[in-house]
């Protein structure tokens, strides 16, 4: 891997994180950081060591950050690890039964009837589509006033929602665009909280605090969802095989699981189409939010994504995506420093052993992508921007389980391959059209609810480039 003493000087940039704790915090303090920022719980240890046992009153917890252990558990033995109750109930409060939060039976069913939309040439011919949903964002930028400043935060939010409303669901969302934003900042800012109660088991009827504000994005969302699913299915009533739109909510309605024949049901239908909105847009906005930041704090990386941009989109478009290899490393350096999922967690079915820890039911088991990202026997100066990682031949000496923006194993995020390509295009073409600048006194923090994002949006001037 590329060392900073062989890499040009302007290139190093220490982007804002939480310092690690000289030893993790006691209870109180624990459960009251969860709740804040978990991002700030993490101590020295956990970026040092491979595997970490600590005992907490109401549970043992396993540290997991050393890539074969990392491999044992999502992969090797991926079907005696299952979610733990936590992310489960987590989850189910507002993803119900979507892929994301059901297990066994039932997600093998999801996971094979949603493949196909996923496959690498259906993702290549979503393109052209999503570049004029770009195009539409740069216009809009373009009439902002002289050194207009915007929360480019919230407007990648807006984006793609709008990438998904072309791509995804190609009759739109149905509703307007700002309210759904609203609605889901709502959703994940009270989804997201880890709370005492969680932590200590309590049955969900035992109100919550955000439960309310949860209940009304969810009802929000459902009107919204009913209304979509309402439409498509008249329009599909009306037309024939070939006729019907080729999108997600065709498929959702209309294909059955490849082994058995059984429809999604329509509680299915709904969870799956929440899913893919709101896990879908948050985690490429999130990404974009940060590889933005990352770049306007690094002029080197800037000219060189640039330069780039100005080849690939001026030139023939044919495999544009492998064309912008230095575009693509940012965001996956982007990822790795600020990855959209901060950590996953399992809980062992039957005893079992990773490396030299024997583990046994009802253990936690954390993989955390933020440390795994950032542990120092993995990474060199992993605390540092440098998107050089990424590129050849530094990136073969990445361990293939020390780098998990996406999860790894049989439940790795479906939608991986489209966020990665959606995120590279649409950076591409703001950093070839505009300067953006992070916008004066703005002070940028990471804070974990569910995804990682800035703590107060990224607000930055946007100014036209002169021969743009």
């Amino acid at each position: 891997m590329l060392s900073h003493d062989e890499t040009d000087v302007r290139t190093v940039f220490r982007p804002p994180a939480p310092t690690p704790l000289p030893t993790m915090p006691g209870l109180v303090q624990l459960l009251r950081t969860l709740h804040r920022n978990p991002l700030e719980c993490w101590s020295k240890e956990f970026f040092e060591q491979p595997i970490v046992r600590i005992r907490l009153p109401f549970l043992e917890a396993v540290l997991v950050h050393d890539p074969v252990a990392i491999k044992h558990v999502l992969v090797d033995n991926a079907e005696s690890y299952r979610k733990d109750p936590i992310q489960r109930r987590i989850l189910a409060a507002g993803l119900g039964d979507g892929l994301l939060s059901v297990e066994g039976q039932q997600w093998e069913l999801q996971r094979r009837t949603l493949a196909p939309l996923f496959a690498r040439r259906t993702v290549s011919s979503f393109s052209d589509v999503m570049l004029r949903v770009a195009d539409a964002l740069c216009d809009r930028w373009r009439g902002l006033k002289a050194h207009g400043t915007v929360d480019v935060a919230q407007e990648f939010t807006l984006l793609t929602l709008n990438m998904l409303a072309v791509t995804i669901f190609s009759d739109g969302i149905g509703s307007d665009f700002n309210a759904f934003s609203a609605a889901m900042n709502d959703y994940f800012d009270a989804l997201g909280r880890i709370g005492v109660l969680d932590l200590l088991g309590a049955p969900d009827y035992v109100p919550r605090p955000g439960r309310k504000r949860l209940r009304k994005a969810l009802a929000y969302f459902e009107e919204v969802i009913d209304e979509i699913i309402a439409v498509r299915r008249r329009r599909l009533d009306r037309v024939n095989d070939t006729e019907a739109p080729n999108d997600l909510l065709t498929l959702l309605l209309r294909v059955p699981d490849p082994a058995t024949g059984r429809p999604l049901s329509p509680k299915e239908v709904r969870a799956n189409i929440l899913t893919f909105l709101s896990a879908g847009h948050e985690t490429t906005a999130n990404a974009l939010t940060w590889a933005t930041f990352l770049l306007s704090q690094s002029p080197h990386w800037y000219e060189r994504v640039r330069a780039e941009a100005d080849v690939a989109l001026d030139g023939d478009r044919n495999g544009l995506l492998e064309q912008l290899v230095l575009t693509r490393a940012v965001i996956e350096e982007a990822l790795r420093l600020y990855p959209s999922i901060a950590a996953l967690s399992r809980v062992p079915e039957c005893t079992d052993a990773i490396g030299e820890i024997n583990v046994h039911p009802g253990s936690l088991i954390v993989i955390a992508p933020y440390v795994l990202h950032r542990h120092r026997c993995l990474w060199n100066e992993p605390d540092l921007f440098d998107p050089a990682r990424f590129l050849a031949p530094a990136r073969t000496g990445i361990p293939r389980y020390a780098y998990l923006p996406f999860g790894a194993g049989p439940r790795t995020c479906i939608g991986s391959s489209f966020a990665l390509q959606e995120a590279t295009l649409v950076l591409a073409k703001l950093v070839q059209q505009f300067e953006m600048q992070l916008a004066p006194a703005t002070k940028v923090w990471p804070v974990q609810k569910i995804t990682l994002r800035p703590a107060n949006g990224l607000p930055m001037r946007i100014t036209p480039r002169s021969n743009a």
